[in-house]
């Protein structure tokens, strides 16, 4: 299977088509609708958003990158928001396409570090962030007190000849 990835806007068609359907789901999983605790992602507030779409033209998989207040984990974190891969094309390497998209992204908007929550009820999801190199944090934010949250982040490596410094 072959895709493409673009950025869209958070309140684009496809986008949320595919943040319903994931939203199906994890209701079905966890029995109720009342599973994620803090304030939903929306336009306003996640300024970017990637699509993937199979050879078709067909919406698969997408996510979003929202900064996180300095006051929650400091300057220049933010926070992987409805990743989401649909049925018919996980296996296939997507999920890890629109993650590493994600990672660049914030690089280019100057974040140090993304960080994510997922749910107890979500073992694939925990085995794809750790196989794909995040490592378990604290909760942080809404999160904290969550019995259904598990939270993972990942620093990116800075680079020397990236960093600026004033004399």
């Amino acid at each position: 299977m072959r895709w493409t990835i673009t950025t869209i806007p958070f309140d684009h068609p496809d986008a949320d088509r595919l943040r319903r359907a994931q939203r199906q789901e994890l209701d079905a999983r966890y029995g109720t609708s009342d599973h994620e605790p803090g304030v939903p992602p929306s336009a306003a507030d996640v300024p970017v958003f990637v699509l993937a779409r199979d050879e078709d033209g067909a919406a698969i998989a997408c996510g979003g990158l929202r900064p996180l207040p300095d006051e929650v984990l400091g300057a220049g974190v933010v926070e992987v928001k409805r990743m989401y891969t649909a049925p018919s094309a996980r296996g296939t390497g997507v999920a890890t396409a629109v993650l590493r998209r994600l990672e660049q992204e914030a690089q280019w908007v100057g974040a140090r570090s993304v960080v994510l929550e997922t749910g107890t009820e979500q073992p694939d999801a925990i085995r794809f962030y750790q196989r794909e190199g995040y490592t378990a944090i604290p909760l942080f934010g809404a999160y904290v007190g969550s019995t259904n949250s598990v939270c993972f982040g990942r620093r990116f490596e800075v680079d020397a000849r990236t960093e600026h410094t004033s004399a």
